[in-house]
């Protein structure tokens, strides 16, 4: 991996101060940042970080045959509906392994952002949801990022807040600093003394922000990257930078947006420290970069059969799986590579109105993934299984 000045500065410091409060028992960490930087540079797409590895281009879409309903998406406290974001528990800690946590944008009237709790599924097909957390803080309720010891991260796109939750839903303190945020991830690289990020996109402002949540990297929630497109709607019509996804082994995190129906990576994402250290140009398609050696943008697919992309997932073989929202199909799964391959297409709701918002894909190889989705159409938690 290719480190900038400013990323080894924050290394040195940080690992001086893991080796000082080993010692002392302190467990602040302070902010670790050098200012060192290079000229910007109009980059129209190189990604330092997607390596050579070749594209596997087995289409999962087309193995993705049978349908489980998992349970409905509507909140048995309030009645709150329209699942928002999907996240899978990867161990047990608090919420057990399997466990499916899905987010409502709507109330119980189908008011779009209103919406004010995070639902759990136990993962089997006819699951009843209980309700995990429920707070006006979260309303609009966007995403509820998963992190490695099952703290729960949620984006209220109409409270303008990303609240933090523990493992048993006791609410922290939130992060401000937000107008729209509008979806959220957890960034978990499995290298040794890594930092732990969370991702949050605002469809506000057409920004990325990330910050630390562990003692590695930066915890000041810093919008790293602008400029992505903006609509100015609400409800159900808002588009910005969303769908973001993770994939740890190139460190890349992939962006949807669906007011330029693009989606784009951008590399070494876990070296994305200042702000505006990559700006979307007008388009979506190209990008001006601080520190273009470490970390810029590539554009991965523009355009046709993407229309409106809000939701996305990584499959266990690094390819992309985006839900559309706009044209005449607005429920179609888009399956392609990194490099925009497409492999597949599936409309996986005949209706007109969108309603696909959420996907999530889980397995170890081609042979074993299956696919969580949510329809607002009907209110379900659904599994694509082979």
């Amino acid at each position: 991996m290719v480190f900038s000045n400013k990323r080894a500065a924050m290394l040195l410091a940080v690992a001086l101060f893991a080796a000082i409060t080993a010692c002392s028992g302190n467990s602040t960490v302070p902010p670790a940042q050098s200012s060192a930087a290079i000229p910007e540079t109009q980059v129209p797409g190189i990604d330092a970080g997607a390596g050579v590895t070749p594209d596997d281009t087995t289409s999962i879409l087309k193995k993705l045959k049978k349908t489980v309903i998992i349970g409905t998406t509507t909140d048995p406290t309030n009645g709150d509906q329209g699942g928002r974001a999907i996240s899978v528990v990867k161990n047990t800690y608090g919420l057990k392994k399997g466990q499916i946590l899905v987010c409502n944008y709507a109330d119980a009237g189908g008011a779009a952002g209103q919406g004010t709790t995070v639902d759990v599924f136990n993962g089997s097909a006819g699951s009843k949801a209980a309700t995990f957390a429920q707070s006006s803080k979260i309303e609009g309720c966007a995403g509820d990022a998963l992190s490695s010891n099952n703290s729960v991260y949620v984006p209220g796109f109409t409270s303008g807040l990303l609240v933090p939750f523990s493992d048993s839903g006791k609410i922290g303190k939130p992060y401000t600093g937000f107008k729209n945020p509008f979806s959220d991830l957890d960034a978990s690289n499995p290298s040794l003394y890594s930092a732990e990020y969370v991702f949050a996109s605002d469809a506000g402002t057409g920004g990325v922000t990330s910050f630390s949540i562990n003692y590695y990297g930066n915890p000041k929630p810093t919008e790293v990257a602008s400029g992505f497109g903006i609509n100015n709607k609400s409800g159900w019509s808002a588009l910005g930078p969303s769908g973001l996804s993770y994939y740890a082994k190139k460190d890349t995190l992939y962006i949807a947006d669906g007011v330029d129906s693009t989606v784009v990576s951008f590399s070494h994402a876990s070296e994305l420290l200042v702000k505006d250290e990559i700006v979307v140009q007008k388009g979506g398609k190209t990008f001006k970069c601080k520190f273009p050696k470490t970390t810029c943008g590539t554009l991965v697919k523009a355009g046709a059969p993407l229309d409106a992309p809000v939701a996305m997932t990584i499959l266990p073989n690094g390819n992309l799986i985006v839900a559309n929202t706009g044209g005449n199909s607005p429920n179609t799964l888009v399956e392609m590579t990194p490099t925009g391959q497409i492999l597949d297409t599936k409309v996986v709701d005949k209706s007109k109105t969108p309603g696909i918002f959420a996907v999530y894909a889980v397995g170890t190889s081609d042979n074993d993934t299956v696919l969580y989705l949510t329809d607002t159409n009907s209110n379900n938690l659904q599994e694509l299984e082979q």
